[in-house]
């Protein structure tokens, strides 16, 4: 879907520099107000923040990662 709706048809780039951005702000997009099917039409931000507001995160010392420092 990126390649197709942001690589093909919003082309020719002119240099690296301009297909950072437009994948940057594409990105941006998908993220924060692209409505997604799977998840009952809301972006990505908004289901995730959702979950996590109804499923808090418990952390333990048997789940945290070890410091490497």
């Amino acid at each position: 879907m990126f390649k197709a709706e942001l690589i093909r048809n919003k082309g020719p780039w002119k240099g690296i520099d301009d297909v950072e951005i437009a994948v940057a702000e594409y990105i941006d997009w998908f993220n924060h107000r692209h409505r997604h099917g799977e998840i009952g039409m809301v972006p990505p931000v908004e289901y995730e923040e959702q979950h996590y507001g109804e499923n808090p995160v418990v952390e333990t010392t048997e789940t945290r990662e070890p410091s490497l420092h």
